[in-house]
């Protein structure tokens, strides 16, 4: 009985970190949602400890914070020439790192591989 409880758990566990990762895709029209996604990512992190979700949400962890960092940077650059290139990079670069987790997510394996 126990071992059904733990594959519920890991597939709602599964289901949210789906939905996390469409939180932030969902950040590129309504910028709320990747508010929502990152109190989600800490607030639910130490129930996919010891996990392969937890490398998941490490992932999406860094990519909010130096998507975010990148962003500031670049807008405060925008005033000259190089800040729209740096906007488009992380812009890139974000959409590269959901694409990339929501993949791996669907053949359920970790982002880091040791």
């Amino acid at each position: 009985m126990e071992a059904m409880a733990t594959t519920d758990a890991e597939k709602s566990a599964k289901t949210l970190t789906m939905v996390i990762y469409a939180l932030y895709a969902a950040s590129f029209l309504l910028g709320i949602t990747a508010i929502v996604a990152i109190v989600i990512n800490y607030v639910k992190k130490g129930d996919v400890a010891g996990t392969f979700l937890e490398s998941h949400f490490r992932w999406q962890i860094r990519t909010f914070w130096f998507g975010l960092l990148w962003g500031v940077l670049g807008a405060i650059a925008s005033l000259v020439i190089v800040g729209w290139f740096v906007l488009l990079a992380n812009l890139v670069w974000i959409i590269y790192r959901i694409v990339k987790g929501w993949l791996r997510l669907n053949d359920n394996r970790p982002m880091y591989e040791g």
